[in-house]
């Protein structure tokens, strides 16, 4: 009782512990992530082999995210963040021993992959539904944002830092600075944060009745809130109309303004500064009293500026504008939405909802690429991202025009 009172008197700090953890953690998982990346690229110059990469890339994250959800509803979620991160850490380092002793083919760099994702498929749910039981819900918003900006820095200075590294060092120090990260983000979860304890499903039937029991309770949950039928609806069609921009834009660069590095290199640093400008935005505006009407600006916004990404060729640094543009508005998108599922979703299905999120995130937009990917030979990519992006802007009827959503978006006290 002591701890719990004690964490929730010290929320501001144990906060800032969570995500120092993330962050630390984060950081090491994007350097490897790049630098796998980029030796698969370059070592084969293959589409068949980034295609095979991108797959083990999801594929994990998907399958496991629905049970990952039970874990987080069912087990310590501190426990089960540091346990993922551990995992993730033991198989890069068993990969470091394994290319030190020259064991270096291709596919242990999938299996890898395959690993992370399926730790990051078990992690994820876990870390939004943890969130709520540190901070006040009144805060949610901004913390999430700041959360976001922190994502988004690291994101900013992750390729720049892997690069730099590549130039001059081999790719097993990345993976070893992943394993060290890792394991202060840990320490710092372990040692230091101190989360208050949660509600617990009073009739015990979460307990008996399985695995299968348990992630059926949780999509019979889903099914009987006409808000969360919708929500996870739009999301997944959401996220298959991000598919062009999310992927295609390099292919685009290299194509219309040419294929330097630098070029390549900057849509990703303007698209990052973009979003750690949104989420420092939205965690000190903290958006419309409504949350679902600053969902549906950020999707007016996100689909205006992927249909100005297909339009604006005429001048690379008006491209770079409105990749900013399409930055900024993300947060407005993402931290909302994940706000209105800590806010209105019952803490003792938290996990499996965040989990069936995770893995419509995690799958939509390489879903989309089965779509988008060979329509980009045929037709021109800015056609792409004109029809895509105009799609995504008429999405704003849905929010706008759903009362479940709008409801759903009101503030608590209302």
């Amino acid at each position: 009782m002591n701890v719990a009172m004690n964490a929730q008197t010290n929320w501001k700090k144990n906060t800032a512990l969570f995500l120092g953890s993330q962050t630390f953690s984060m950081f090491g998982s994007l350097l490897v992530q790049y630098a796998i990346l980029w030796h698969i690229t370059l070592a084969t110059e293959s589409g068949v082999m980034m295609t095979i990469s991108i797959i083990c890339g999801f594929l994990p994250t998907f399958i496991l995210s629905p049970f990952a959800g039970v874990w987080a509803d069912r087990y310590d979620r501190k426990l089960l963040i540091a346990l993922s991160d551990a995992g993730i850490a033991a198989a890069t380092l068993v990969l470091i021993l394994l290319f030190a002793a020259g064991y270096d083919a291709l596919w242990l760099l999938f299996a890898i992959s395959a690993i992370r994702a399926a730790g990051a498929g078990v992690q994820t749910p876990a870390v939004g539904a943890l969130l709520p039981q540190l901070v006040p819900e009144d805060r949610l918003t901004a913390v999430n944002g700041i959360f976001g900006s922190l994502q988004s820095f690291m994101t900013l200075v992750a390729p720049i830092v892997s690069a730099s590294l590549l130039a001059w060092a081999s790719i097993e120090i990345i993976f070893m600075i992943d394993v060290v990260t890792a394991s202060a983000g840990i320490a710092i979860l372990l040692g230091l944060v101190r989360v208050p304890g949660r509600a617990r499903d009073k009739s015990g039937k979460d307990e008996t009745n399985g695995y299968l029991g348990e992630l059926r309770a949780g999509l019979g949950y889903i099914r009987n809130h006409p808000f969360l039928k919708q929500y996870l609806s739009f999301f997944a069609l959401a996220f298959l109309l991000m598919a062009p921009a999310a992927y295609l834009t390099p292919l685009q660069v290299a194509r219309t303004f040419g294929g330097e590095y630098w070029k390549l290199t900057a849509i990703e640093i303007v698209y990052s500064a973009g979003m750690m400008l949104g989420g420092a935005l939205i965690a000190a505006w903290g958006g419309f009293r409504n949350r679902t009407h600053t969902i549906a600006l950020a999707c007016a916004a996100l689909g205006l500026s992927t249909v100005g990404l297909g339009c604006i060729v005429f001048s690379f640094w008006a491209y770079l504008t409105v990749m900013g543009v399409a930055g900024i508005a993300s947060p407005l998108l993402y931290t909302p939405a994940q706000v209105l599922l800590q806010e209105k979703v019952d803490d003792v299905y938290l996990g499996r909802v965040f989990g069936v999120f995770n893995m419509i995130t995690s799958s939509m937009m390489p879903i989309g690429m089965f779509l988008f990917g060979p329509a980009a030979d045929i037709v021109p990519i800015e056609r792409l991202l004109v029809i895509s992006g105009a799609l995504f802007s008429l999405l704003t009827l849905w929010p706008a025009g759903s009362r479940a959503l709008r409801e759903a978006g009101r503030p608590v006290q209302e």
